[in-house]
C-alpha cells in the first residue's frame, strides 16, 4: 500500500512538501506512467492483484483488432464481492460504508458493510425473484438515496446489466432508453427533492412505459417522505408495481454469481450528436480493476478514509466515485441530497466535510464557482474546521485560473484539477496525488494517468505533440482497462463516434496543448475553436480573461456567425453577488481585458450579463445551444438542463 499522506496544512497548497519520502523515492510519476505504456501486459496484470478473482486471469490483454481489445481475459470475478464479501471477511464488517446525508429531509445515517451487504444481498435476490437473470437490463431511476446503491450492486451481485438514468429526467428521455437497454425490470421512488420543490417519478414512470417500456415487467417502488406515491396507486397497471421494501424482506439473500472480465457492467447514456443518446458499455474486469487502483494512486485513499464525490448516481461520476470506486478500496462513501448553495447557505460543503471527517472531495468547477459566486470571502469557511481535508478534485468542466485561484488560496489544500469523460470512467489526466503531488499548473489538468497515452494531432491525424502546438487530444488504442468498450447494440456507432476520425486513436472531442514539462492543457471542445477574420481563437482562452474581471463569477464564450469576419465571439458572464455593475461599463471594461491579454484579433466587443448560465446538472455550460440561439438556428433544450429559465432568457436578448 502506498503511504498516507500527512495533512497539507503545514505546507503551501499544492506543494509535495508534505507527501512522504517514501512515495518521492519508489512510486515517481515518470517511472510509473513510463513502465504503463512500456510494458501494459506486467503492469496490468500486476494491477489485477488489486481485486479478488474467482477464476484469476493469467494475460492482461487479448487484442484482436485495432477496434477490439478484452482486458482480463478468461478472468471471472463479481463487482459486489470486491465491493463488499471481502471487506466483511476481512473483518471490517462493523466499517461503515455509506454515509447518507439529506439536506433535503434532514435525514443522516450510515450503513455498515455488513448492513449494505444484507441490503444488496436481499435485493438482488429480490431481483432475482422477479426473473432478472444474468445479462438482463434494469434500469434505475432513482434520486441520491442509499436505494441507488444498493440498487446498483445488487444487479452486479446476479450479473445483471445496470442502466442508471438520472431521476427527473423527462417521460421521453427516459423512454428513449427504456427502448434502448429494454430492461426487465426498472427501479424507481415514489419521487425526488430540489429546493423548494418536489419531482414526483411515478407519473413519469408510468408514461414512459407507454412510450418505450415495452420489454418491461416489474417496477420496483421505493416510498420517500415527502413525497406522495406508492407502488399500490398502481396495481391496476398492465405492468407489475411492487413496494421495495415489502420485496426486500420477503426475498432470500442472493449468492453473488461470477461473471467473465468481459461482462458488461453497466450501461450509461450520453448525450449524441443525432439526439439519441449513446450507451457507453464498461466492462466488469477492467472497470474493477481500474477504479480500485485509482483511489489509491490517483485520489490517494485507502481503506477506511472518508471519501465524497458530490454529485449525483445519474453520471459517471457518481458511478465510479460515489459507488464503485470507494467501496472497491474499502472507504467511507457521502451519498449527499442538497446543493452546494442554498441548501441552507453556501457552507454545506463545509459542513459535511467537518461533520464526518472528509480526507477528500472530488466536485465540479461549478459547484466551486457557485460557491464562490454566493461568499465570495468564504466567510461560512470560517464556521468550520475543515483540517481533514487533504484535497479538493475538480473535473467534469474546464477549471479557468481565476477559480483555481481562488479555491486553492482560500481553501489551504492542494486543489487539482482533472479531466476525465462518461466514456473513460476515470480519468484521463490528473495530478496523480498517490504516486507523486507535482507542482501544480494553474490552467492544466496535469499529466496523463499511467496507462493512457495521450497524443496532439492535427486535422489530418498527424502527431504534433510538441511543446505548446495545439491541435486535438486523442489517445493511442488499445484504451486502457475500465475505459468505453463500445456502445450498446452499435458497434458500428462505436467506430464512427470515436475511433474513424483519427484510425489508431481514441479521438476525445477536445483540443489543447502539452507543454515542455508534458502537463495538458485542455482548451475546449473541438467545435469551440472559432475562427474570426481567419484567426483560430480558443474560446477557453477568451473566458479565462473574462474571469479575471473582479466582478464576474462565470464565463461563457461562444462563436456566432458573422456575414464579415465568419464568426464572432459573443461573451455571456454572471456576475458575484455584491458586484453589481453597469452593464455598458462592464462591456468596456471586459473589452479592454481581452484586448490587453490576447490582443485586437480577437474582435472581441459583445458582452452579455446573464442571471446565471444555461447548463446541464453535472453543470457543463450549454454552449453548443446558446451558440444555436444566437445564430437563430433551431434547438433542442437537453433533457439534463438545470433550469430552463437559463434559456428563456437567452432567447430575450437573442438578435431577431
Amino acid at each position: 500500500m502506498t503511504a498516507t499522506p500527512e495533512s497539507a496544512a503545514a505546507a503551501p497548497p499544492g506543494s509535495t512538501e508534505n507527501v512522504p519520502t517514501d512515495r518521492l523515492r519508489n512510486d515517481r510519476y515518470a517511472d510509473v506512467w513510463r513502465r504503463s505504456i512500456e510494458d501494459p501486459e506486467a503492469f496490468w496484470l500486476e494491477t489485477a492483484d488489486l481485486v479478488e478473482w474467482t477464476t484469476k486471469p493469467t494475460s492482461a490483454i487479448e487484442i484482436t483488432d485495432g477496434s477490439h481489445w478484452r482486458w482480463f481475459p478468461g478472468g471471472e470475478l463479481n463487482t459486489s464481492v470486491n465491493c463488499l464479501d471481502r471487506h466483511v471477511r476481512a473483518g471490517r464488517g462493523d466499517a461503515p460504508a455509506v454515509i447518507y446525508d439529506s439536506a433535503m429531509t434532514g435525514t443522516k445515517k450510515q450503513l455498515t458493510y455488513a448492513e449494505l451487504l444484507d441490503r444488496v444481498a436481499r435485493f438482488a435476490g429480490a431481483l432475482r425473484d422477479a426473473g432478472v437473470e444474468a445479462g438482463d437490463r434494469v434500469v434505475i431511476y432513482l434520486p441520491m438515496i442509499p436505494e441507488a446503491i444498493v440498487a446498483m450492486l445488487a444487479c452486479a451481485r446476479i450479473g445483471a446489466i445496470h442502466s442508471v438514468v438520472f431521476g427527473g429526467f423527462a417521460a421521453s428521455e427516459l423512454a428513449v432508453r427504456l427502448r434502448d437497454a429494454t430492461p426487465k425490470v426498472v427501479v424507481t421512488a415514489s419521487g425526488g427533492l430540489e429546493p423548494g420543490r418536489t419531482v414526483e417519478y411515478l407519473p413519469i414512470v408510468a408514461r414512459a412505459l407507454e412510450l418505450g417500456g415495452a420489454s418491461v415487467e416489474t417496477v420496483f417502488v421505493t416510498n420517500r417522505p415527502l413525497v406522495p406515491g406508492s407502488a399500490a396507486d398502481y396495481a391496476d397497471h398492465e405492468i407489475r408495481f411492487i413496494d421495495w421494501t415489502d420485496a426486500e424482506a420477503a426475498a432470500e439473500p442472493a449468492d453473488p454469481m461470477p461473471v467473465a472480465s468481459e461482462h458488461p457492467a453497466y450501461i450509461l447514456y450520453t448525450s449524441g450528436t443525432t439526439g439519441n443518446p449513446k450507451g457507453i458499455v464498461r466492462d466488469t474486469g477492467g472497470h474493477a480493476v481500474a477504479l480500485t487502483r485509482s483511489m489509491s494512486k490517483i485520489y490517494g485513499i485507502e481503506a477506511g478514509d472518508v471519501w465524497w464525490s458530490a454529485s449525483d448516481v445519474g453520471w459517471v461520476v457518481g458511478h465510479s466515485y460515489i459507488v464503485y470506486g470507494p467501496l472497491l478500496a474499502g472507504a467511507t462513501t457521502i451519498i449527499y441530497e442538497g446543493k452546494p448553495v442554498g441548501t441552507p447557505d453556501a457552507g454545506a460543503f463545509w459542513r459535511i466535510v467537518e461533520e464526518y471527517g472528509v480526507k477528500a472531495l472530488f466536485t465540479a468547477p461549478t459547484a466551486v464557482r457557485a460557491v464562490r459566486r454566493e461568499d465570495p470571502a468564504l466567510t461560512h469557511l470560517g464556521r468550520y474546521d475543515i483540517s481533514s481535508l487533504e484535497a479538493l478534485f475538480l473535473a467534469g468542466e474546464r477549471l479557468d485560473p481565476e477559480t483555481y485561484h481562488w479555491a486553492n488560496d482560500g481553501i489551504h489544500c492542494p486543489v487539482i484539477d482533472h479531466w476525465w469523460q462518461t466514456e473513460t470512467g476515470w480519468p484521463i489526466c490528473v495530478n496523480p496525488r498517490g504516486i507523486e503531488l507535482l507542482p501544480a499548473k494553474p490552467g492544466s489538468t496535469s499529466v496523463p494517468c499511467p496507462g493512457v497515452d495521450l497524443r496532439v494531432l492535427d486535422a489530418s491525424g498527424a502527431d504534433v505533440t510538441d511543446p505548446g502546438t495545439e491541435g486535438n487530444l486523442a489517445l493511442t488504442l488499445p484504451l486502457p482497462p475500465g475505459y468505453l468498450l463500445g456502445v450498446w447494440g452499435d458497434e458500428s456507432r462505436f467506430r464512427d463516434a470515436y475511433l474513424k476520425a483519427f484510425p489508431g486513436y481514441y479521438a476525445t472531442g477536445d483540443s489543447g496543448y502539452v507543454d515542455e514539462d508534458g502537463f495538458v492543457f485542455v482548451m475546449g471542445r473541438t467545435d469551440d475553436v472559432i475562427n474570426v477574420a481567419g484567426h483560430r481563437l480558443s474560446t477557453g482562452s477568451l473566458e479565462e480573461v473574462l474571469t479575471l474581471h473582479d466582478a464576474v463569477a462565470e464565463a461563457a464564450v461562444v462563436g456566432v456567425a458573422d456575414a464579415i469576419k465568419g464568426q464572432r465571439a459573443v461573451g455571456f458572464v454572471t456576475l458575484k453577488h455584491g458586484h453589481e455593475r453597469d452593464p455598458a461599463v462592464l462591456r468596456d471594461e471586459l473589452v479592454a481585458l481581452v484586448r490587453e491579454h490576447i490582443g485586437p484579433v480577437a474582435a472581441f466587443r459583445e458582452v452579455h450579463v446573464l442571471a446565471k448560465l444555461p447548463k446541464t446538472r453535472s453543470g457543463k455550460v450549454l454552449r453548443k445551444t446558446i451558440r444555436q440561439i444566437f445564430d437563430g438556428e433551431d434547438y433542442l433544450v437537453p433533457a439534463t438542463i438545470e433550469d430552463p429559465a437559463a434559456i428563456h432568457a437567452l432567447v430575450a436578448i437573442a438578435p431577431r
